[in-house]
C-alpha cells in the first residue's frame, strides 16, 4: 500500500473535507425538498395573504388550511430558526442554483477570480426592502385591493412553473418581475431572499428559541481573518448581535469555513456527526409538511 495513502489528514485538510460534506448534504435535502415541497412557500405566503384579506374584509378568522400553513412554518421557525429558509424553500434553492451556474460562467466563459457580488452598503439597505414589501401587501391586502391585482406577483408565476404549467395570460407583469428576480439571483447571493421575500420579513421577526441560535466565540478567531463572514450568503457579520437579527438563514456556511471552530450550537453534543442535526430537522419538517399537505407526492 501505498505510504500516502496512510498519512493522517491536516487539521486544514480535514475542515475542507467536512465543508464538501456540509455543502453536499445542504445540495442533497434542497434538492428533495424542492422536488417533494416546491409549494411550502406560497402556502405559507397565502396564509399570510388570507389573514389580512378577512381582516379588512372585517371577517371571523378561520384556523383553515393557509393559517394552518402559516402557523407550522412559524413555529418550525421558533423552534429551530429558518431552517426552512436556508434547506426548504424552494425559491431560495433556486436562487442558490442560478448564484451557482452564473459563478460557473463567470469562471469559465469570463474568466473572473472573483463572482458577482453587490457593495456591502447596498446589501445593508437592500435587505431592510423586504419588510417594506410585507407591509404593502399587508395594506393591500387590509385595504381589498391586493385581490384585484392577478398576474403581478412573482411567487404565483414560480408556483405555476414548478407545477409544470404555464401562467396563462394576464401574467405578464408576474412574468416581467421573476424574470428580474432571476438576474438579480445572478448577480447576488440569496437576492430574492435577502431583498424582497415577505416570508422573510416575517421570519427574520419572530423570535427563535436560544438552542436553536448560532453562537461565536470571537476571543478565538484569528484576527482578521473574516472567513465565516466571507462565505455568508445572506451578508451577515457574524458577530452576536447579527445572528440573533432574525437574518440568518441556517445554511451553516459560517461554521464549516470557521478554520478554528469557534461557531457552532446545540448540535455540537451531536459529537461532531454534523449531518444529525440537519438530517433530523428535515424528517421533522418532512412530517410536518406531509400532515400540511405541501408535498405533492402524498
Amino acid at each position: 500500500m501505498n505510504a500516502t495513502e496512510n498519512k493522517p489528514l491536516t487539521a486544514a485538510q480535514k475542515r475542507q473535507k467536512a465543508q464538501k460534506q456540509r455543502v453536499w448534504l445542504r445540495a442533497v435535502l434542497q434538492l428533495i425538498f424542492f422536488l417533494s415541497m416546491p409549494g411550502a412557500f406560497v402556502a405559507g405566503f397565502s396564509g399570510v395573504r388570507q389573514l389580512f384579506l378577512r381582516i379588512g374584509a372585517g371577517e371571523v378568522l378561520q384556523l383553515d388550511s393557509f393559517a394552518l400553513s402559516l402557523l407550522g412554518l412559524c413555529g418550525f421557525t421558533i423552534l429551530f430558526g429558518r431552517f426552512f429558509c436556508g434547506y426548504v424553500c424552494a425559491f431560495g434553492s433556486l436562487g442558490d442554483a442560478v448564484y451557482a451556474l452564473s459563478g460557473l460562467v463567470q469562471k469559465k466563459l469570463l474568466h473572473r477570480k472573483k463572482q458577482l457580488r453587490l457593495p456591502e452598503q447596498a446589501v445593508r439597505w437592500g435587505q431592510k426592502v423586504k419588510y417594506l414589501v410585507l407591509a404593502g401587501i399587508v395594506v393591500l391586502c387590509a385595504a381589498g385591493v391586493y385581490g384585484k391585482l392577478s398576474g403581478t406577483s412573482p411567487w404565483e408565476v414560480f408556483s405555476r412553473l414548478t407545477a409544470l404549467r404555464l401562467p396563462p395570460e394576464g401574467f405578464g407583469v408576474g412574468i416581467l418581475l421573476f424574470v428580474l428576480i432571476l438576474i438579480g439571483m445572478a448577480v447576488h447571493p440569496r437576492f430574492f431572499c435577502q431583498f424582497l421575500c415577505p416570508m422573510g420579513a416575517v421570519f427574520a421577526l419572530l423570535p427563535v428559541l436560544p438552542f436553536a441560535q448560532l453562537h461565536r466565540d470571537g476571543e478565538q478567531c484569528i484576527p482578521g481573518c473574516n472567513a465565516c463572514a466571507n462565505h455568508c450568503p445572506v451578508n451577515l457579520k457574524l458577530d452576536e448581535a447579527s445572528l440573533r437579527s432574525g437574518e440568518c438563514i441556517g445554511c451553516e456556511a459560517c461554521v464549516g469555513n470557521c478554520p478554528r471552530s469557534n461557531i457552532s450550537r446545540w448540535d455540537a453534543a451531536s459529537g461532531g456527526r454534523f449531518w444529525v442535526p440537519a438530517a433530523a430537522k428535515a424528517v421533522l419538517f418532512f412530517i410536518m409538511g406531509v400532515c400540511l399537505g405541501f408535498c405533492r407526492f402524498f
